[in-house]
């Protein structure tokens, strides 16, 4: 049974049809990119499982039961955890208080800082983040380490379902590589993880499917294990794939790397 299903869901702007009859869905334990060129609905469908819009037609389900997410506090409440490429990070505030950001723990009325620092702690050993103090503001770390504290925020908020934005742009090659490692730590412990991306060898290196959408559809489901890189840019690119390749069938530099 799949921990999340989106069946048959519809979102028009306007008259714009941003999703035309989409279906989606991610076990626990899986890790499932979501791939697809500008405007192909990626963002209208991840704002839609993670409670900011409701679709207009279609059905939603979390283990099997059918649900509605009124707003994203729903959804959260639910299990549903997103990071957007913002990170939604306060920069002058510690790495502790940023792993709890609107959950504060209170004591006799007042934030109860050791334990936040003591639980920020358990969570990032737990997920191997690699920050030597919670006392540092997170406007001093690297964005790579910015990264890993949002997602080790929605872990320990009670993410069951974890939506990654763009996890790996704009960050250096070792940079990229640990938060690769800690997306296959979350699948380790679990979680249902949805990686929205442009690089094709990000995704190749970590999910278990890849979902490509074209137009507001679903232009293909790929298991991993049995597709290529050149077959996934076919689907996001459709009538324009052969654009994308060189006479031997191999994909053209401007396709393979984080502006894929």
């Amino acid at each position: 049974m799949a921990l999340f299903e989106a069946i048959g869901v519809r979102k028009s702007f306007g008259g714009v049809e941003a999703l035309r009859g989409v279906d989606f869905a991610v076990e626990e334990g899986e890790i499932v990119g979501l791939m697809g060129d500008n405007g192909a609905g990626k963002s209208t469908l991840v704002k839609m499982i993670c409670g900011a819009y409701r679709p207009d037609a279609g059905r939603l389900r979390m283990d099997g039961v059918p649900v509605t997410f009124r707003s994203p506090r729903d959804a959260a409440q639910r299990g549903v955890a997103v990071v957007y490429q913002t990170l939604g990070l306060v920069d002058q505030r510690d790495v502790a208080t940023n792993v709890f950001l609107g959950q504060e723990p209170r004591r006799f009325g007042f934030v109860d800082a050791r334990r936040m620092r003591r639980e920020a702690r358990e969570v990032l050993d737990t997920l191997r983040i690699r920050i030597p103090s919670v006392r540092l503001p997170v406007g001093g770390l690297s964005g790579g380490q910015r990264q890993c504290v949002a997602i080790a925020r929605a872990v320990h908020q009670g993410g069951r379902l974890v939506l990654l934005d763009e996890p790996t742009a704009a960050l250096g090659p070792e940079q990229q590589a640990n938060v690769l490692r800690l997306v296959a730590d979350l699948k380790a412990q679990g979680k249902a993880v949805v990686v929205v991306s442009h690089n094709v060898d990000h995704v190749l290196a970590v999910a278990d499917r890849v979902v490509v959408m074209r137009g507001g559809l679903v232009s293909g489901v790929l298991e991993v294990a049995g597709t290529s890189a050149a077959e996934i840019v076919g689907l996001i690119l459709g009538d324009r794939a052969a654009a994308a390749l060189d006479p031997a069938g191999a994909l053209h530099e401007t396709t393979r790397g984080v502006n894929r």
